[in-house]
């Protein structure tokens, strides 16, 4: 099953759940309205921000010469006068630069959920999103329409964890998402910061980053030495022995990269010993659980 077919079923299903039943299928036998471009708003979920110029020209010039081969999708506004898009936007776009008053538009009966995760899977199917905007996405699924991270991945065709680590990228510092936002940092920049708790040495981090082009390798090498060094600052301050099995350190830094998280094992290598994982509030804790547990929090207390 290739990715385009996990994303389609996996909107299927939502939209099975959350539109009554009234999937927007490409195919639809029946016919497409013309509707005037003016009387079309923006998908007001639309996740991306950031529509290329140049791939727009590129889209128009192709409409131009071959007609609009897919139409658009469109919902009635509350006012019943107009309407919102569903999907979409950059052949609404497109034609708009062309001149054109009318687009041959369905249109769906669909809510505020199902109009999301439109706009999510079909930038998602053309990987057209940033990582900051396909966080922000996510982060509007959980947290306006109450979805699990398990809903978010079964809609979009994405494992749980990938879509626990992209929201992760919403606790980043300001200053370091902007940085994602603009495109000089990567997801895999961003991810490696996250394992830095203090967030003007996260900001720190991601500044020398983007002054020193370092890659994903040696931003997690920079990580991995603040990291170290944090430990050593705390054991001095606790008075706590920080260890020198080397083994251990490897185990604890892989566990904590795993995890998304700050982690001290605490052991003498022989007996008992303990694993300190660092979280910082109620929803963090709920990702931790499901990244251990591969289960929901809310499964096992209600």
């Amino acid at each position: 099953m290739n990715r385009t077919d996990r994303l389609g079923r996996g909107l299927s299903a939502l939209l099975g759940e959350y539109a009554g039943g009234s999937p927007v299928a490409a195919g639809d036998p029946t016919p497409p309205a013309k509707l005037p471009v003016r009387a079309i708003a923006p998908n007001p979920f639309q996740p991306r921000r950031d529509f290329q110029e140049a791939d727009l020209a590129e889209l128009a010039a192709s409409i131009e010469a071959n007609g609009l081969i897919q139409a658009i999708v469109v919902r009635r506004s509350a006012s019943g006068r107009t309407f919102e898009l569903v999907a979409g936007e950059r052949r609404l776009r497109a034609v708009k630069q062309l001149g054109w008053r009318d687009i041959p538009a369905q249109i769906r009966d669909v809510d505020d959920r199902a109009l999301l995760v439109h706009a999510l899977v079909e930038n998602i199917q053309r990987e057209d999103l940033g990582p900051m905007e396909e966080a922000q996405g996510y982060g509007t699924l959980r947290d306006k329409f109450g979805f699990s991270q398990r809903s978010i991945a079964d809609a979009v065709g994405k494992s749980r964890s990938t879509v626990a680590n992209v929201l992760r990228l919403l606790t980043l510092p300001a200053s370091v998402r902007r940085l994602l936002e603009e495109g000089r940092l990567s997801m895999g920049h961003g991810r490696a910061i996250l394992a830095v708790e203090d967030p003007v040495k996260a900001a720190e981090l991601a500044r020398e980053a983007v002054a020193g082009g370092w890659s994903v390798r040696k931003t997690e090498r920079m990580v991995r030495e603040a990291r170290k060094g944090a430990r050593q600052a705390d054991a001095r301050q606790t008075g706590e022995d920080p260890g020198t099995d080397p083994a251990v350190g490897v185990l604890e830094e892989a566990l904590g990269g795993h995890l998304g998280a700050r982690v001290a094992i605490r052991w003498k290598g022989r007996g008992p010993g303990a694993i300190r994982i660092a979280f910082s509030g109620a929803r963090e804790l709920e990702r931790l659980f499901a990244a251990v547990t591969g289960r929901e929090a809310s499964e096992v207390v209600g």
